[in-house]
This record gives structure tokens, C-alpha cells and sequence, in this order.
């Protein structure tokens, strides 16, 4: 079945409870007693330059399609990242939505976004990827804006990911992998000068400002940060 639009309670200061109408920016299929053969043929069936995006644990199916609104904020939180990198000379491997499967544990998932930082060097030089052999992304992003996506954090917990953001169009949270459950924190591990409610002001500030200029401000930002920190 496919999802339907959601709503998301907002408090504001008069104390009323705003149900704000969710956004249709991704469509869902979700499967259940599906064999792992199966998803492995659904994959293959795929190919390579599918857009759907599929996640498998325990039997079950996750299909996800994303549409602009979501692909707009997934590519924008991107470029921060790259920014990130940038302008604090840390080294970084995008690699998308790269598949990450096991196939002895029968799970896998397909992010948004995910990036090598502190394990870039082991990954550098390799034109494939293989989970349980390789390390696993040391960042993780996902984008849920119609559908909440924290059904895929035991994916990922099992996955070994440090860190997860998922960004739901308002707001969005860092996650970090502790004693295999994921717990919420304020500063991103990957890049600690970063705060939750800074991501959100630059998401919101591409609305009026336009991505180009936000980016700009941003990129000025974290150049304010490094020259504190000297």
C-alpha cells in the first residue's frame, strides 16, 4: 500500500497544537514474507540505474520513491556536507545511495545519501564496496518528509553506521550507533561544529535566499567557526 500524505503536531507559544499536513514526497510499497532470493531477484530485475530505493530486514520489503521535494532537500543537505568538508579539510567520499547489503544476515538498505569521512582512506581506492568486509559509511542520510523512516535505524544498527541524520522537512535529528541502538545528540560526530538547529536554519533560509546564496552564507558560516576554534 501506498502511504498517504501524514500530519505533524507543532506546539507554538499560545500552546496550541497545529497539525501541520504532510507533504506527499515519497510514495511507499511496503512487503512482507519476502524471501531474500526474492529481493535479490527484485534487485537484479531493478538494475542499476533504478530510482526506487529498497531496504530488507526479517522478511520485509521497504520500496520507496522519491519525489522533488524530497530529492530537493536530500541533494541540498548534500551540498552542506560538501561544504562541511570543504571548508574544514576533512576528507570525503560521497557515495550516495549506495546499496549496503549482507547477504549471511539476510538485510540491506539503500539511503538517501551516505558518506566515508573518518573510513574514507580504507574505501579510497575501491571500485566496489562490499558490507561485512568493508567499513560501513561513517554517515548516513535520510529524508522522510511524507513517512517517518526510523522503521530502517535496525538496518542500520545492524549495519555497524555510527551516525544517522534524517531530515522529515522540518526538522532534523543526529543519531549516534551506542551499544547497537541509536541515540539522539545535538552536535553531529562527523562534523562537530554542527548543530541540529543550525542544518534547519539553512534549510529553511534556501526558501527566500535561493540555494546558491544559502550556500554561500553557510560555506561563510563554518569559516567563522574555524577561525574561533584557531
Amino acid at each position: 500500500m501506498i502511504a498517504t500524505p501524514q500530519t505533524k503536531s507543532v506546539a507554538v507559544e499560545s500552546s496550541t497544537i497545529i497539525e501541520r499536513i504532510r507533504p506527499e514526497a515519497e510514495q511507499r510499497i511496503v512487503l512482507h514474507n519476502i524471501s531474500w532470493q526474492t529481493f535479490e531477484q527484485i534487485l537484479t530485475e531493478s538494475g542499476d540505474k533504478r530510482n526506487n530505493r529498497f531496504y530488507y530486514l526479517n522478511g520485509t520489503l521497504e520500496i520507496m520513491s522519491p519525489l522533488a521535494l524530497h530529492e530537493r532537500s536530500n541533494r541540498f543537505i548534500d551540498d552542506l556536507i560538501r561544504v562541511l568538508s570543504d571548508e574544514l579539510d576533512i576528507e570525503l567520499c560521497k557515495c550516495g545511495s549506495l546499496l549496503m547489503r549482507i547477504r549471511d544476515r539476510k538485510l540491506g538498505a539503500e539511503p538517501d545519501s551516505c558518506y566515508y569521512i573518518k573510513n574514507e582512506p580504507l574505501i579510497r581506492e575501491k571500485t566496489e564496496i562490499i558490507m561485512g568486509q568493508d567499513p560501513p559509511p561513517d554517515l548516513v542520510l535520510e529524508v522522510d518528509i511524507t513517512n517517518p523512516s526510523d522503521r530502517r535505524l535496525p538496518i542500520y544498527a545492524l549495519l555497524g553506521i555510527p551516525e544517522v541524520w534524517i531530515y522529515d522537512g522540518y526538522n532534523i535529528k543526529f543519531l549516534a550507533l551506542e551499544n547497537g541502538e541509536y541515540l539522539s545528540i545535538e552536535q553531529s560526530l562527523s562534523f562537530p561544529v554542527l548543530s541540529t538547529a543550525i542544518v534547519v536554519e539553512f534549510m529553511q533560509k534556501r526558501f527566500s535566499l535561493g540555494e546558491r546564496q544559502t550556500l554561500k552564507e553557510f560555506r561563510q558560516w563554518v569559516g567563522k567557526q574555524t577561525q574561533q576554534e584557531k
